[in-house]
């Protein structure tokens, strides 16, 4: 199914739901992913409608943002789809992407899987590595006002969902913490492949922060 009007609408929809957003989590970072799912999905047979709107309306109403609240997302999700008469089965595939596409510590077991949750989640999970991951990773700290390092404060690899939400640990531990984690949590063979080259880009990023750090270069 091919549906530029609805594609269009949605696109319209999301720019004035985050016209407001943390610079991580705007507008930009949806464009991004949405060119992401799109590179995947190009080598993929899937829904490319499903795999449009779940990369679009995935972080509509992220949970960081809203008290923690993790329904609010697929709640405004469906009323916009249902405002365009997209079919039932089309809104519930949506939202379950929605649903379990977050990464929540590394400990959260998906409930619903399929080809388009896959993509949308690999797409979402590169914008959060390489030169861009960097960018948006202290762009947050700045937001929540984390420390940049604190080599007294080691990362915690291991939490809970909970712990994870709540957790306010410098910048570079979040780094340890997921987004060195995420090269080896890709679904698609294309999203392994982008990945891999974004991860040694924040490996080299680290040595040289690391090298400054310490005054040895």
């Amino acid at each position: 199914m091919n549906n530029p009007e609805l594609i269009n609408k949605t696109i319209a929809f999301v720019k004035e739901k985050l016209n407001d957003a943390e610079g991580g989590h705007d507008w930009f970072h949806i464009e991004r992913v949405y060119k992401n799912a799109l590179l995947i999905a190009n080598d993929t047979n899937c829904d490319l409608t499903v795999v449009q709107l779940g990369a679009l309306l995935h972080d509509i109403a992220d949970s960081k943002f809203h008290n923690g609240d993790e329904t609010i997302g697929p709640k405004t999700a469906r009323l916009f789809l249902e405002s365009e008469n997209v079919s039932e089965d089309t809104i519930q595939h949506v939202v379950n992407i929605i649903e379990n596409i977050s990464y929540k510590g590394g400990n959260f077991e998906k409930k619903f899987t399929s080809v388009e949750l896959d993509i949308v989640q690999d797409a979402d999970r590169l914008d959060a590595i390489g030169a861009i991951g960097v960018a948006r990773a202290f762009n947050y700290g700045g937001f929540k006002n984390r420390t940049l390092y604190n080599p007294e404060i080691a990362p915690i690899t291991n939490m809970t969902k909970e712990e994870y939400k709540k957790n306010n640990a410098p910048t570079i531990n979040h780094f340890y913490e997921k987004l060195l984690l995420l090269k080896d949590k890709m679904n698609t063979e294309k999203g392994k492949e982008i990945a891999a080259e974004r991860h040694r880009f924040m490996e080299l990023f680290l040595a040289q922060f690391y090298a400054e750090w310490e005054g040895v270069k």
